[in-house]
């Protein structure tokens, strides 16, 4: 018989039978130190979703620090993205990159989200060359939208172009994420109250186990809202922990 789909969400088929059983992936249990307990994790059901860790919010070219901001806390989960993310690869755990990607014609941008980019009016706002290289801000297969090149993307990952703070708006992350089955959800990148946050809150409400790995997140925001993100998180959202920790909990 043939096999239909991606699996877990597989049928096998011929042409007299099609068996709708979608037998389960092999367990892989780890136990996990979080902030507020300690955790049972199968990671044939995890996946890493890493968040907008592109040249236009973690380059020292790119249009964060083009308007002014420190982009030197962004550019802080780099390393240890590069120590956790081959060890899950490793270990069949799927990396999603999740990144602000535009159209060119910013059809579906409203003028709302194109003013928190160019509030003037007369900046460089989204679809707008950045000074320094003419790289489009934050506009798909771009410079500006593309990851950073300290991160390096396989084949094997996944990527997903977002349009709005949260990952999960008007894309198809959800779906994705349920043809292979993975229900508990890793989380990096940045901004960590913003876009992390928002993609978070969303898994949350659609009913996925959330996890935030501290080190592998920042944000150029104030150290208060860092502060509340891990607060609300711990409170409302999921858990959160560290790269240390899941590495240890993988030997």
């Amino acid at each position: 018989m043939r096999s239909l789909g991606t699996p877990p969400n597989a049928w096998l088929v011929d042409a007299h039978n099609a068996d709708l059983t979608r037998p389960p992936l092999p367990p892989r249990p780890i136990s996990l130190k979080a902030d507020t307990k300690t955790l049972r994790v199968d990671l044939a059901k995890a996946a890493m979703l890493v968040i907008d860790m592109q040249n236009d919010f973690c380059h020292p070219d790119g249009w964060l620090a083009h308007i002014g901001v420190d982009v030197t806390p962004a550019r802080a989960p780099i390393g240890p993205l590069q120590g956790l993310l081959p060890v899950l690869r490793g270990l069949d755990v799927p990396i999603l990159w999740i990144n602000w990607g535009n159209r060119p014609d910013l059809l579906n941008i409203s003028a709302g989200l194109r003013h928190v980019y160019n509030s003037s009016g007369d900046g460089v706002g989204l679809g707008d060359p950045l000074p320094k290289n003419g790289a489009p801000v934050l506009q798909k297969d771009s410079w500006a939208a593309a990851v950073v090149d300290e991160l390096e993307q396989l084949p094997q990952d996944i990527k997903v172009d977002k349009y709005r703070m949260s990952g999960f708006w008007d894309t198809p992350l959800d779906s994705i994420l349920r043809n292979l089955g993975r229900t508990t959800l890793f989380f990096g990148g940045v901004n960590a109250d913003q876009c992390v946050m928002a993609t978070l809150q969303d898994a949350n409400f659609l009913g996925y186990d959330c996890i935030l790995v501290s080190d592998c997140t920042a944000t150029t925001s104030p150290e208060y809202c860092w502060q509340a993100t891990v607060y609300n998180v711990n409170q409302c959202f999921g858990f959160v922990t560290h790269s240390h920790a899941i590495l240890d909990a993988m030997k």
